[in-house]
């Protein structure tokens, strides 16, 4: 097992403005998307937020199994995160770079557009353990603020950041991006999403792209 980069060890909150664990600043990101997602569910009701539907939705099959890769994705978050704040520190930071832009796009769209997808089954067509997750699952994650899709948008993020990093194998590469693909098509094969919300993602990870990796960097001064 290779050694970590960074010593966290040592780490106190007194010491995140050091450039050992500055990169944790980022971190913070995830607060504010919490804050405005609870605010939204709250104070947009479905009566208000805009139907996404496409004809490709009534092609698509539900499919329990496509719950293993749409819950994996929680997995893959931290995993990811957990990996380049060991091994990477700067994909560390492109990694939360670009899920804070998807963030804020999203959320942007989320306010200005509230939209809903009314694409779950009224009856499931099996019986099975995995039938009775995705019920669970639609206990709490709601069918409002859908599109653009933040599972795709985070996992493409994903992709990127681990396709670039050198430290990374091959085998964990090809890994990622098969989890990846499957991830983008259990959310519409679960009917947690229209096919709307995930080409939706699309600009909006161009943007995170940009801004992640080839935004001009501030030249330092004294």
């Amino acid at each position: 097992m290779k050694k970590p980069v960074v010593d966290y060890r040592d780490f106190r909150f007194s010491k995140l403005g050091q450039p050992e664990f500055s990169h944790l600043k980022l971190l913070l990101g995830w607060v504010g998307y919490f804050i405005l997602y609870f605010l939204t569910e709250r104070f947009i009701p479905a009566e208000r937020c805009y139907v996404v539907h496409c004809a490709l939705d009534d092609k698509i099959p539900f499919c329990e199994a496509f719950l293993i890769p749409y819950v994996f994705w929680y997995l893959l978050v931290a995993g990811s995160l957990l990996y380049f704040a060991l091994y990477s520190p700067e994909s560390f930071r492109k990694l939360m770079t670009y899920i804070i832009v998807t963030q804020i796009v999203a959320m942007t769209v989320y306010i200005l557009f509230p939209n809903r997808q009314d694409l779950r089954p009224a009856v499931f067509p099996r019986d099975n353990i995995l039938t009775k997750g995705v019920a669970f699952l639609y206990s709490f994650d709601t069918n409002t603020n859908v599109c653009p899709s933040l599972h795709v948008g985070y996992s493409l993020g994903i992709a990127s950041v681990w396709l670039k990093e050198k430290t990374a194998s091959r085998g964990a590469k090809v890994f990622v991006l098969i989890t990846v693909i499957f991830v983008c098509m259990s959310v519409s094969f679960i009917k947690q999403h229209s096919v709307v919300d995930i080409f939706a993602a699309l600009p909006m990870c161009l943007l995170a792209e940009f801004i992640a990796f080839h935004w001009p960097k501030r030249k330092k001064t004294a």
